[in-house]
């Protein structure tokens, strides 16, 4: 393994590493981080808003599950692709065309007449953000070298993981306060801004639409597309269902395709070389355990604070803050310091701490408790998530050549958000199915013992990608 994969930065000969940016020099850091703000805040701001869309549009359950997932199975489906379009055609120019058409797509839900409209607009904010997600990391590493580079991460980093909290807390205060479509209007003047802003950021040089490997995208983006689908339906309509099925078995069979495809390609999107790194693949595995193990319960957690232990949705939110306050804490402190550390610590021993939150969480959740006793537990998740989540995209970016930077990076967020999406399914099953019957009549203490289930299930999980992370990180 490479020195920059074992958590120290290169050596490098440039003399402008250490001198201090010029003016204006943050603002493309500014306009990164309002771009990852964006597009993370819509994952959740929509989840409080939720009993209020159904009711202003008519929608059924299923329609309601749908306005979450399809923007989740864009986002995870087309990462990767997209990572790959930015490194050809330049990462500046999707960015913006990305940013572009997420702008239009947040106006389009917040007009949408029907349920249908809004999960069609959904989706389209979601292909946008995986253009936006792909090539922001690049970016910043383009815009900046040496210690300033770390601090960018840092920051970057602090800013990812305090977006969902703010998204949660935005979407209960605006539904609450005035209608869910001011959940989408209120973001246009953000996306104006971060329009503006991305102009200020260095255009980066593509490599030409001739060396597309468009075979490989497509193969790639359908495959994911297919297994988050089957992920997603799976813990809707069970893992035995048709359709789930299907979209399993259509992903396995274009990702055997993909691997065909880039084998014989002059120039693949994905170097297959990549998957042959014991060091890359355990940054792919943490990546997606430590992700499912910290943030994919919060759906049923939410729905024990609200159901079990009687709050109101907004309350249900600011409780949930506390972990992506300890995230953004931790990432903001000690961001600098993370990418010093050798990557077994940072990646692999914050997954481990993940999975100590996670059965900190188990242990309390006992009938009768209430919701402070899961304040430590969630800080614990959050503090685990902080120190993973600033390093990991730079260490993927740095396991492979300039060319792929971007694809590399963009399979780290790509992993991150398929670890959510099957651990979503996979823990809302375990929930409901440890507790069958649970809905808004069970008593409190059925809540209890369904999330004590899902929280063992996540530990064990994060335990795991963190444990493989320690060991094959820490190989020279």
């Amino acid at each position: 393994m490479d020195a920059h994969l074992a958590g120290r930065p290169p050596r490098t000969s440039a003399p402008s590493d250490n001198t201090p940016p010029p003016p204006g020099r943050w603002l493309p850091l500014v306009a990164a981080c309002l771009g990852t703000f964006l597009l993370l805040v819509y994952a959740t701001i929509v989840t409080v808003a939720l009993p209020r869309i159904a009711g202003d549009l008519h929608a059924d359950f299923g329609a309601l599950q749908w306005i979450t997932d399809v923007y989740t199975l864009a986002l995870a489906g087309l990462l990767l692709g997209m990572g790959s379009l930015g490194d050809a055609l330049g990462r500046k120019r999707l960015y913006l065309l990305g940013l572009a058409l997420f702008t239009a797509a947040t106006l389009a839900c917040a007009l949408a007449g029907n349920v249908h409209l809004l999960i069609a607009a959904r989706a389209v904010q979601g292909i946008a953000g995986a253009a936006m997600f792909a090539t922001l990391v690049p970016l910043i590493g383009l815009a900046y070298t040496g210690r300033y580079r770390a601090r960018a991460f840092a920051v970057w980093g602090a800013v990812a993981g305090a977006a969902a909290g703010i998204g949660n807390v935005a979407g209960g205060m605006l539904t609450q306060l005035l209608s869910w479509p001011w959940i989408f209007y209120g973001a246009l003047p953000v996306c104006a801004v971060a329009l503006w802003l991305a102009t200020r950021v260095p255009a980066d040089r593509a490599r030409g639409a001739a060396r597309i490997d468009w075979p490989g995208i497509v193969t790639f983006s359908l495959a994911a597309t297919g297994i988050t689908f089957g992920f997603i339906r799976g813990g809707e309509a069970g893992w035995g269902d048709g359709s789930t099925l299907l979209g399993f078995g259509l992903g396995v069979v274009l990702l055997l395709a993909f691997a065909l495809v880039e084998r014989a390609a002059p120039r693949p999107m994905v170097p297959l070389g990549l998957f042959r790194k014991p060091a890359f693949n355990g940054l792919l595995l943490a990546s997606g355990a430590y992700y499912l193990g910290g943030f994919a319960f919060l759906p049923v957690l939410s729905l024990w604070l609200q159901n079990g232990a009687g709050l109101s949705a907004f309350a249900t939110s600011l409780v949930i803050t506390a972990q992506p306050v300890a995230f953004f804490a931790t990432s903001a402190l000690a961001g600098g310091a993370l990418h010093r550390m050798p990557a077994r610590w940072s990646v692999g021993g914050g997954t481990l701490l993940v999975a100590a939150g996670d059965l900190l969480l188990l242990l309390v959740v006992q009938p009768g408790a209430n919701w402070p006793v899961l304040i430590p537990g969630l800080v614990v998740t959050g503090v685990g998530a902080g120190l993973v989540s600033p390093v990991l995209p730079a260490l993927a970016m740095a396991s492979a050549d300039p060319a792929h930077s971007g694809v590399a990076g963009a399979a780290a967020n790509s992993a991150r958000q398929l670890g959510l999406a099957l651990g979503i399914a996979l823990l809302g099953t375990v929930f409901h199915r440890s507790v069958p019957g649970t809905g808004a009549g069970a008593p409190p203490v059925a809540y209890g013992e369904g999330l004590g289930a899902v929280f063992l299930v996540a530990a064990a999980v994060a335990a795991l990608g963190g444990a493989v992370a320690w060991l094959v990180c820490g190989k020279e």
